[in-house]
């Protein structure tokens, strides 16, 4: 077993986690602090190290959820924390200037990322999205949006709908929360995702008008929905022809494929891209950046109009989490991306075997790192796909992995992630679970029962 613990068989006893849970609900609103940190069950978790979890109960879990993607290296990875340790004791916020940091921050994603001639850091990536998308406005002096069904770029109302929609809210602006301002979304356009014919014919009607055009290059929202070369380059040709801003929202692609973002892989130049999430291993930091000429429209600069702010932007430890990141990730000519992807084809090929021995309609993809099992016949090249696959299936699949150790979010089409700390005896011990759990599904007739 190399020292390496399995993951712990959940007990039933959870004292701990609903006493503290029963806390949190008096003093949180639902008891968490964000909104898809809701289970069924109480989690309570304490303490996180390497590919593990453990909870308030004493459980230990192997970690596939990775926070929503942040954690690309393994919890509290000791070089990262390190880092960030060392430069908290000599530098915290200043308020005033720059620091060194970040300005090497700053050259290193220039020098890694194709697109980026300027950058600017924000906490969030809905921050940077939020930036991208005023400053694309205000650059071209246009009003249109256009965004893609099942994409995510953050909680604020320029792009607060679509998301996961039901079908019935298909082809129509489906707000993502109350509250929205009614007026924000009549400047936005929403298109399917890998469909060249209605994006071009949006674009002959509207492009003159359109300011930008936001989508997640690979969409991790609905689990790991993968572009078509063709469309791509269909993006990036109509948006150049209409002096419309392509802003590619790399938030979870950005560094966890590549040091380069998607952009890097696909071969495509967008305008302004966004970074978040594994820039940093959890740390909170967020990016935007690109075309000079669009970056100096920002007000960090003496004549910009349009404003940046933020009292934590570039926080010293943050930065340093991200440069201590990134110098891991590009050691060994990429070696950690490598093995993430093996691990991710290891994953990927093993979940499609095991249905495959089992007779469900089901499709393993993975992009990396990034694995997801959808429970459908269909290949998922777009948002309607997703939503053939069984949202049953997938939820009592994700719960059955985690009561049996094994972290996967209990929610319809959301991703799993492994990272540099996982292992193929990890992966290995995964897929075991995986058929014990499928097979216990179909022996039942279906989640129905479970």
């Amino acid at each position: 077993m190399n020292g390496r613990s399995q993951p712990s068989a959940p007990a039933d006893g959870l004292a701990r986690s609903r006493a503290i849970t029963d806390l949190a609900t008096e003093l949180l609103p639902g008891g968490v602090s964000s909104s898809l940190r809701v289970v069924e069950r109480p989690r309570v978790f304490v303490r996180a190290r390497g590919s593990r979890v453990w909870d308030a109960d004493g459980r230990e879990y192997i970690d596939y959820h990775a926070a929503f993607g942040p954690i690309i290296l393994g919890h509290a990875d000791p070089v990262v924390h390190e880092a960030a340790l060392e430069v908290a004791r000599e530098l915290d916020p200043v308020g005033l200037g720059a620091t060194e940091l970040e300005v090497e921050l700053a050259a290193r994603i220039r020098r890694l990322v194709p697109s980026v001639e300027k950058v600017l850091f924000s906490n969030s990536g809905s921050e940077a999205t939020f930036h991208a998308i005023r400053v694309a406005r205000a650059a071209t002096g246009r009003r249109l949006l256009v965004k893609f069904q099942g994409c995510y770029h953050g909680w604020h109302d320029y792009v607060a709908a679509n998301v996961v929609s039901t079908p019935g809210r298909l082809g129509s602006i489906d707000p993502t929360s109350a509250g929205v301002l009614p007026q924000a979304l009549d400047w936005l356009r929403v298109l399917p995702f890998n469909d060249i014919e209605a994006f071009e014919a949006l674009m002959a009607r509207e492009g003159e008008d359109v300011a930008a055009v936001i989508l997640e290059p690979v969409i991790h929202t609905i689990g790991c929905v993968l572009p078509t070369p063709e469309f791509l380059g269909a993006l990036r040709r109509a948006t150049t022809a209409t002096g419309s801003v392509l802003i590619f929202d790399e938030v979870v692609t950005g560094f966890r494929h590549d040091l380069g973002g998607y952009q890097a892989i696909a071969g495509i130049r967008p305008d302004l891209s966004t970074f978040a999430k594994a820039i940093a291993n959890g740390y909170p930091i967020a990016a935007v950046g690109g075309r000079a000429d669009l970056m100096d429209h920002f007000n960090t600069r003496p004549d910009g109009t349009v404003l940046f702010g933020g009292t934590y932007n570039g926080n010293p430890m943050s930065v340093a989490a991200a440069l201590a990141t990134i110098d891991i990730l590009e050691a060994g000519d990429g070696a950690v991306h490598r093995r993430l992807y093996a691990l991710g084809d290891r994953m990927r090929t093993g979940l499609q075997s095991i249905v495959d021995r089992l007779g469900l309609p089901a499709r393993a993809v993975n992009q990396g790192s990034v694995f997801v099992l959808y429970f459908t016949e269909r290949d998922v090249r777009s948002y309607e796909d997703a939503l053939t696959s069984d949202a049953s299936w997938y939820v009592a699949f994700h719960r059955g992995m985690t009561e049996r150790g094994f972290l996967m979010l209990p929610m319809n089409l959301k991703r799993n992630h492994l990272t540099a700390a996982h292992t193929e005896e990890d992966v290995d011990l995964t897929l075991q679970a995986a058929e014990d759990v499928l097979a216990g599904l179909a022996a039942r007739g279906g989640p129905q029962d479970t």
